[in-house]
């Protein structure tokens, strides 16, 4: 029964992993956009990690997981006599990977790591039937691939526990190579490695040589991520004396970079006990009320490796609710339901339901019509001039397909809306402009910005004019909610009930007042993304 089970929550998470919700612009600015610049010429954007004096992203394990399908679906579309790669083929390849990485490799090491068939059968339905897995893990993120990482780890430190006979080269070399792969994909993974890792301890005393392998895997994958990640950020032709010469710690600089306090509060600045109190709970629903319940002998390696990790990210004072992704699948698969049937129920409802509503919110509507519309404009075979987002996350320009080579995508955030009219204005042709073979000009913004309004309507007497051009439906701005001053049940009539993303098309309205006494709606909404 539980196998069907399993089999049918297969299937959901093939459902989340196809749907284009965008769950934080890291997923693609992190990793997919950088590599598929190198890849396939797309022009991208390379945010300020990789472009700083002392980059702090390491393009090691991007290469890894990344640029290897990239290169395989390149050289099978050039076998088949195709032109280049369309980035949304990539973009769907890159999502049915990570939905196979997370099938295979994330609950095979589960498995691995629980001893008896009967806390499997609990365990492995209970992570596939989380919306972190549906959604979180099927997305190109860096801390999906620490929990891939995290959880492989721990079982080769079983492993090489549990043999008493042999060195465990192979188990040894392999989890080297891995703890360096972690750290240069993420200076946090170390967190939850630090107190399992005690294990190895007694075993090093007997089998002195497995230390050695572990070192030398670890050494010799250092030196390969180093050369990479100098080759990568290097200008010019590469000579390998750069390595010894100038060589690029990335994980350095990022552990001297989140040093800074001022650093970090840049990114916002968060309690200490953000992660237990906030993050923790949004992440494991009614899963997290089941942790006061667990008694010292349930403490296994993969729950002690969560709470570890918990606590020590807890230290650093900017915290994400993501940055425990890796803590998720150890701890559900370390809880113990309740015993008492009407209690088990109940648990059970509020489980499905949790997951349910937070699955179709973080993996269907969140943010879900900024890759829709990216790809829509690649397709249109309209001449656009520039892209203006709004009150969106930040737009993945390598999805545009070479369209960006011509279109400038200005991110305007959440800026207020006297801001974002100006900047529009300013773009236009001005009224004795003959715009026949004028390129567009695009304003994409939620439906529910009503600031926008007053320039959609028909006859509108405002200085410019909004024609809807092309939306996608299934798009919730949940960074646009007002509850102070318009209340809880208008905002959630405006943000839910006119939810979807619009592409406008911007004219100049030449009937209407001069640029310089350009009205503003009184309906302003200015906050931001």
């Amino acid at each position: 029964m539980w196998r069907r089970f399993y089999f049918l929550l297969i299937l959901v998470r093939i459902y989340f992993a196809l749907s284009p919700s965008y769950l934080h612009p890291d997923e693609n600015f992190q990793g997919p956009e950088v590599i598929a610049g190198r890849v396939f010429s797309y022009p991208v954007h390379e945010t300020w990690e990789f472009t700083s004096e002392n980059p702090i992203r390491s393009t090691f394990p991007l290469w890894l997981a990344y640029g290897w399908p990239m290169y395989l679906l390149r050289w099978l579309w050039e076998g088949f006599g195709h032109d280049e790669v369309s980035p949304s083929v990539v973009y769907w390849t890159l999502r049915v990977l990570m939905l196979t990485l997370s099938v295979v490799l994330e609950d095979w090491a589960i498995q691995e790591l629980l001893p008896s068939p009967r806390a499997r059968r609990i365990a492995v339905p209970l992570i596939a039937s989380s919306y972190v897995t549906w959604t979180f893990q099927t997305h190109t993120f860096s801390n999906s691939l620490e929990t891939l990482l995290v959880c492989w780890s721990l079982v080769l430190i079983r492993r090489i526990v549990e043999d008493k006979k042999r060195t465990s080269i192979l188990a040894s070399s392999v989890l080297g190579f891995l703890v360096v792969v972690g750290v240069f994909n993420r200076i946090t993974f170390p967190a939850f490695l630090l107190v399992p890792s005690i294990i190895l301890l007694p075993h090093f005393q007997r089998k002195p040589f497995s230390l050695f392998f572990i070192a030398i895997a670890a050494l010799l994958t250092t030196f390969i991520a180093i050369s990479i990640d100098t080759a990568f950020y290097t200008p010019g032709d590469f000579a390998f004396s750069n390595v010894f010469k100038h060589p690029v710690v990335t994980p350095l600089n990022n552990f001297l970079y989140n040093s800074d306090s001022a650093n970090l509060a840049q990114h916002g600045l968060h309690p200490r006990y953000q992660h237990v109190v906030a993050n923790l709970p949004q992440l494991l629903g009614p899963a997290f009320l089941l942790l006061f319940s667990l008694r010292r002998s349930d403490l296994s390696t993969a729950l002690v490796s969560a709470l570890s990790g918990v606590a020590l990210l807890s230290i650093f004072p900017h915290q994400e609710a993501r940055f425990l992704l890796p803590a998720v699948p150890l701890i559900l698969a370390s809880i113990k339901l309740p015993r008492r049937p009407f209690p088990r129920r109940l648990w059970m409802f509020t489980w499905v339901l949790f997951n349910l509503a937070l699955g179709v919110l973080m993996g269907i509507y969140h943010q879900g019509g900024i890759v829709p519309v990216q790809m829509h404009i690649a397709k249109t075979n309209e001449t656009v001039s520039h892209a203006f987002w709004w009150k969106t996350y930040s737009p993945p320009i390598w999805l545009l397909n070479g369209k960006n080579e011509e279109l400038t995508t200005v991110d305007l955030m959440g800026m207020p809306a006297e801001t974002m009219l100006d900047q529009l204005t300013a773009v236009l042709p001005t009224c004795d402009t003959n715009t026949t073979n004028l390129a567009s000009i695009y304003l994409i913004a939620p439906r529910s910005a009503y600031a926008l309004k007053p320039y959609a309507a028909a006859h509108s007497s405002e200085a410019i004019h909004l024609e809807e051009t092309w939306s996608y439906r299934r798009h919730l701005n949940l960074d646009d909610m007002d509850f102070g001053d318009d209340g809880v049940w208008p905002t959630l009539s405006r943000v839910v009930g006119d939810r979807g993303l619009v592409i406008w098309r911007v004219t100049r309205n030449c009937l209407a007042v001069p640029d310089d006494q350009l009205p503003i709606s009184a309906d302003d909404d200015s906050s931001t993304p």
